[in-house]
């Protein structure tokens, strides 16, 4: 353990709000982002320094690269959550008022600064927007385009978990290990989530290799620890019981 170890104080509430702009900025226009990034450069490299891992100008550069890819990224899973939901009303809607898309942006955008090796921010930002969701997305894990989570609260992904195109997934599910133990740092303990894929509320997938085929469909409640064939249906029978008295 370190005992020197120095955390500058409110250093945790200056990251949630480097988040908060982060969040604004990937749906500006080019233009803006520009502009929005140069007062960002300053605040992103204090929290550089209050990680002290010395994020240099070159990292800088290649996260800013990044966050300008996100922005059509970032509106295909807008038309995901429009198209699958009834409930949605308008792609503004979504931009502001879904938990789900907010979890997925940050996500995507800790991704970015995982791709880069810059440690801890990205899970900082993940648990922030955890914290704010109720979503737990690794930022290590692979996740397609046209991503949509509905309702959000209690989604877990994990950090070798690879979700491919097209994918929806409900409140409640996890992605997860069937072990955790430390040994297997570096090993895919994740599950696979083919193309076009949708998984009901509470189900649990583990295992790094497992692989849930394409074009299935998962229901509510299941637990799974094999792999699924593509074009499945996977539901599970209850033995709950209503008679009328």
């Amino acid at each position: 353990m370190n005992s020197s170890l120095h955390i500058p104080k409110r250093f945790k509430e200056d990251v949630e709000d480097l988040a908060k702009d982060l969040f604004y900025l990937v749906v500006e226009t080019e233009v803006n982002q520009d502009l929005e990034l140069d007062l960002l450069k300053d605040s992103f490299f204090k929290i550089s320094e209050g990680l002290e891992c010395g994020i240099c100008e070159t990292k800088w550069s290649q996260f800013k690269t990044g966050l300008k890819t996100l922005r059509p990224i970032l509106h295909l899973d807008v038309q995901a959550a429009y198209n699958n939901d009834p409930a949605a009303k308008s792609l503004r809607e979504v931009y502001l008022a879904y938990p789900g898309f907010y979890a997925i942006t940050m996500y995507r955008i800790s991704h970015i600064l995982w791709d880069l090796d810059i440690p801890i921010l990205p899970r900082m930002i993940s648990e922030y927007a955890h914290s704010v969701t109720g979503t737990d997305i690794h930022p290590g894990a692979e996740i397609g385009n046209s991503f949509f989570i509905d309702h959000a609260t209690g989604v877990v992904i994990g950090e070798t978990a690879v979700i491919h195109n097209n994918v929806t997934i409900y409140q409640g599910v996890t992605l997860g290990g069937i072990k955790v133990e430390k040994i297997l740092k570096g090993i895919k303990r994740h599950p696979t989530i083919m193309d076009n894929v949708t998984i009901y509320a509470n189900a649990t997938i583990l295992g790094g290799d497992v692989v849930i085929g394409r074009n299935s469909v998962i229901g509510a409640n299941v637990w799974i620890t094999e792999s699924i064939p593509e074009g499945s249906l996977v539901t599970y029978k209850s033995d709950i019981r209503i008679t009328n008295k």
